[in-house]
Parts: structure tokens; sequence; C-alpha cells
């Protein structure tokens, strides 16, 4: 069984509107101003690069990795959260 942590629970809580990056599973203060100086500035953008890279795990987590320096646990929260948020919503 996967756990989840408080903020990815928040974040499929409600819908995603315009909440800020930051609000991502994995994305804290400093990568959330990385993703916010290169254009990624609300969550939406980012679900954006997720569908564009055909919510492939491989391609998603490296992108994320090079974007703003995720590592490997923060790359896995946040595409968790992405996708599970696609699987409810989309």
């Amino acid at each position: 069984m996967t756990t989840t942590s408080q903020k990815h629970r928040d974040f499929m809580a409600e819908p995603m509107g315009e909440k800020p990056v930051g609000s991502l599973a994995g994305i804290g203060e400093v990568l959330g101003k990385k993703l916010e100086e290169r254009g990624f500035d609300k969550a939406y953008v980012v679900l954006g690069q997720f569908l564009v890279l055909k919510k492939d795990e491989d391609f998603f987590r490296e992108w994320l990795k090079d974007t703003c320096g995720a590592n490997a646990k923060q790359s896995g929260d946040c595409f968790g959260c992405l996708r599970e948020w696609c699987d409810a919503f989309l």
C-alpha cells in the first residue's frame, strides 16, 4: 500500500484552479521558486508539461530533475500526485 503525504491529500481534496506550483506534492519552497523562474508558476502549468510528456513517469521525473533539480523522492511524489489527479479528474 502506498502512503501519501498530507500535501498530496490536500491537493487532491479540491479543484486545481489557480493553485501555486508549491501546492504539488514533492515541490517545496526551493523547487517551487526554481520552477516559477522557468515559467511554471501554477500547478496547472506543471500538469500541462506532465500531459505533454504523455503522463510517462520516466520522462516527467527526468524533466523535473533537469528543470528544477528535484531528487528521486521529490519527483516521485510530484508524479504520483499528478497521476492520481488525472485518474480522478480527466
